[in-house]
């Protein structure tokens, strides 16, 4: 099957695992990742976090913790910060994020289970906390994407919550591999497609957009195979009127290609019978 799959960091490796299973790979960068203009919110949250104005941070990356820390540490002293963050709750959205706070030494109140959305998040938070939710300040890190379902699931529990933004996802430089997949799409070029981030799905439209081929893009991701690499990115496919054909068991890149391979070619049939009547 000829895969399109929308990835930068990891091309090569997932190239490569679409290779390994049988598939004939096209590549192609959807957006590039660009430090935030202006710190000022980080630094801001940091002035507050010191003066005791959290009772909670939510950290949703890894990576996005990390940078935020840097971004702190350039004005202020890392040990009062890690001291302030010891007095507060901390919750990850992931292992990634829970590695990340572990890195720093801290205790971890909560850690959402997979396939850690903001459901997850949520719940998890309810069951540490239950009605003690209610009237907690807490700090959101956020890592691209802002998660609004995230912020207002927090304020309809009582949460008052700001954002902390680190990073922002731009469209790529050079906009025309990504055009030219939009009309690869709509031409039928592609049998499977792979979406491993919101974001992706997101300026794809956005350069389809822009094209006046967002309609011509819809009827072509209905004839191929959607392949999601889980919840965060199939709901902002279901958003663009996209339903995957596909999610993992697990929200890896491995499991996404492994099941994949051995299902693919039906789902593929299954769609053209249903398209053919």
């Amino acid at each position: 099957m000829k895969v399109l799959a929308l990835e930068t960091r990891r091309a090569a490796e997932i190239a490569k695992l679409i290779r390994a299973n049988g598939g004939e790979p096209t590549v192609v960068s959807a957006m590039r990742e660009v430090p935030l203009e202006s710190n000022q919110e980080a630094l801001a949250f940091a002035e507050r976090l010191l003066h005791g104005e959290f009772d909670l941070v939510i950290f949703t990356t890894g990576v996005g913790a990390r940078r935020l820390m840097e971004i702190v540490e350039s004005r202020y002293d890392r040990a009062e910060i890690v001291d302030a963050l010891r007095r507060v709750k901390l919750a990850a959205r992931g292992p990634k994020a829970a590695a990340a706070i572990r890195e720093l030494g801290l205790p971890i109140a909560v850690t959402a289970a997979e396939p850690c959305t903001w459901h997850e998040v949520m719940a998890s938070l309810e069951a540490a906390f239950g009605p003690a939710l209610a009237g907690m300040r807490a700090a959101v890190q956020e890592y691209g994407m802002p998660n609004p379902d995230l912020l207002n699931g927090l304020a309809d529990r009582g949460v008052e919550a700001v954002r902390v933004p680190v990073y922002h996802w731009a469209l790529p430089e050079d906009l025309e591999p990504l055009r030219d997949a939009v009309r690869g799409i709509a031409a039928g070029k592609f049998e499977a497609v792979v979406f491993l981030t919101a974001v992706q799905v997101v300026h794809l439209f956005e350069v389809a957009e822009e094209m006046s081929a967002a309609s011509a893009l819809r009827a072509g991701l209905g004839r191929a195979v959607v392949l999601s690499i889980g919840p965060s990115t199939s709901e902002e496919l279901l958003r663009h009127g996209i339903q995957p054909d596909l999610e993992p068991s697990h929200p890896k890149m491995g499991f996404l290609m492994n099941e994949a391979a051995a299902r693919a070619a039906a789902l593929l049939e299954e769609k053209r019978r249903a398209l053919n009547g």
